[in-house]
């Protein structure tokens, strides 16, 4: 396979006081060649480790259409800019419909597989000061994913993203995101999901929890930032 996607910009941030929280998702371009470690892209922090980055949450992309249509669903006094969902990779033409879960790409020295969705949280609802967006971003599969750095090395923005391997039985991004979010209680979904070898671990955990317990993870704190509210209604 040698189909390439130039980045149309990466960026990193630092851990600072925004928004009413501690967080990083403010980040700040980068054109110069940087250094992609296991666990992320040098100079790049992370307030909540517990909850994002690692080694299978290393780089976030999110595409640059998206923004169009946010500006669109709630108007344009709002600034819709990247990187205003906190991703590292800011791509046009690679959105949820047409990247796979598992996807390989070299990136400079650097080899990168995409790990899971980006599950959105209440920390964009701060960002963008509107109460339900990370619960939109989830509803219409605009997330952006997520990668694992399979060999660290050296990117910059002007090299492209080349795609290697792609699963045989893959799932694309709005797939996955659709099994997991939209129907999260279908048995079917659910073993469609057990098959995705390339899945995080941690989604993975969330799949066969489901399974066994025919209940979903409470979602409110991870979307609302509190927990005092009715727990999610079981979907089929």
């Amino acid at each position: 396979m040698d189909k390439a996607n130039y980045p149309k910009r990466i960026f990193t941030g630092t851990v600072a006081q925004r928004y009413g929280l501690e967080t990083a998702i403010d980040k700040s371009p980068i054109d110069q060649p940087l250094y992609l470690s296991f666990e992320g892209l040098e100079g790049d922090q992370c307030a909540d480790a517990h909850h994002h980055g690692g080694l299978e949450r290393a780089l976030h992309q999110y595409p640059l259409e998206h923004y169009a249509f946010w500006q669109e669903r709630y108007g344009a006094e709002i600034a819709w800019l990247a990187p205003g969902m906190g991703e590292n990779i800011s791509s046009i033409g690679m959105t949820e419909e047409t990247v796979y879960l598992g996807d390989r790409y070299q990136w400079g020295d650097s080899i990168i597989e995409i790990s899971q969705p980006r599950s959105p949280c209440f920390k964009l609802n701060k960002r963008w000061e509107i109460t339900n967006f990370a619960q939109s971003m989830q509803d219409l599969s605009r997330c952006g994913w997520l990668y694992r750095v399979i060999q660290p090395g050296t990117v910059c923005v002007n090299s492209p993203l080349i795609l290697l391997e792609r699963e045989q039985n893959a799932m694309t991004i709005a797939e996955v995101c659709y099994h997991f979010f939209t129907h999260p209680l279908s048995q079917d979904g659910l073993i469609k999901l057990k098959r995705q070898k390339q899945l995080s671990s941690s989604w993975m955990a969330k799949v066969d929890a489901r399974l066994a317990s025919k209940a979903v993870e409470n979602w409110n704190f991870r979307l609302f930032g509190r927990n005092d509210i009715t727990d999610n209604e079981p979907l089929s």
